[in-house]
């Protein structure tokens, strides 16, 4: 199940853009707000649907809350994606065969 909310939530296109900006790297709320076009609370209901997801994980530093990627669910959401590219080569070989 933990796949299928991880893409539901990258859906959004802001959600979309937030998680592409942690995967350079580890940012704070604010940093992540600025140039986006919606303000920083809002950023920081969409950290909480990534984080809800497991694409996002946060820690405290200082007086900050710092987001980065979350490995273990983007290693589920790409197994998710795999499987998926698998079943789906598997069944236009099956097509192809099937028209010989």
């Amino acid at each position: 199940m933990g796949a299928y909310q991880a893409v539901e939530a990258l859906g959004d296109p802001t959600r979309r853009l937030i998680f592409e900006r942690l995967v350079a790297g580890p940012l704070a709320v604010g940093e992540l707000a600025a140039g986006l076009p919606v303000s920083r609370p809002a950023v920081s209901q969409h950290l909480k649907v990534l984080k809800q997801a497991r694409l996002v994980r946060d820690e405290a530093v200082g007086t900050r809350r710092v987001y980065r990627v979350d490995p273990a669910g983007v290693r589920e959401l790409r197994d998710y994606f795999d499987d998926l590219w698998g079943r789906a080569l598997d069944a236009f070989a099956r097509a192809v065969e099937e028209e010989r």
